[in-house]
């Protein structure tokens, strides 16, 4: 048999531009129970992850802390913190907290840790204080100036018009713990309620 060499011509059909409208097919929605309760189920779940990612409460050392409202948590900037949170602000830059412990003997003393936090504000006005909250020393600093930011050894940003509020709960068993506030002034005084509640709080529910 001679090969077809004819070309073919079967006439052009035109392509189908109406849309697809079989009934119900799209969209579809699902009524199925197991279905229904496997969403649910995921939902709670990742509903559980977001609360375990920003957690209400956090232990640094032998102290138990419960986050301000309306504070954010955030991943640590740096394995040195054991914690870190932003108070927001309507506009420009958010205080930072961050949670530092060493463990026993270690980080250095209490009045070095504060003569250093002081040293890092220039023409700085600083005030100090000390209290026993359920047998406990906390040690509380504040600071306000043009504040330093910077890692040490690093290059160093100078922020006019800082301040700092700090405490440092001792624990002469297990470490001190190191908690410190830095932002605008106008920001830090503003959240010294919150800090020295959630510090009170601490210390009132932990025994070193």
């Amino acid at each position: 048999t001679e090969p077809i060499t004819e070309p073919y011509t079967e006439p052009f059909t035109e392509p189908i531009t109406e849309p697809f409208t079989e009934p119900n097919a799209y969209p579809y929605t699902c009524t199925k129970p197991s279905v229904i309760k496997f969403v649910f189920f995921l939902l709670v779940v990742y509903a559980g992850i977001l609360r375990a990612a920003s957690p209400v409460e956090f232990s640094v050392g032998v102290f138990a802390f419960e986050r301000p409202s309306g504070w954010e948590w955030i991943v640590p900037s740096s394995p040195m913190r054991k914690a870190q949170l932003n108070v927001p602000a309507s506009e420009g830059n958010p205080a930072e907290v961050t949670f530092f412990h060493f463990g026993p003997g270690q980080g250095g003393g209490i009045q070095a840790n504060i003569d250093r936090w002081f040293g890092q504000f220039q023409d700085a006005k600083v005030s100090q204080r000390e209290e026993s909250m359920n047998g406990i020393r906390v040690v509380f600093a504040t600071a306000e100036g043009t504040f330093f930011s910077g890692m040490p050894g690093g290059p160093l940003t100078p922020m006019p018009g800082y301040g700092m509020r700090a405490a440092i709960l001792q624990d002469d068993k297990g470490g001190d713990v190191f908690v410190k506030m830095t932002g605008p002034l106008e920001l830090v005084n503003a959240a010294s309620g919150a800090f020295d509640a959630m510090i009170h709080a601490s210390a009132d529910s932990s025994k070193p």
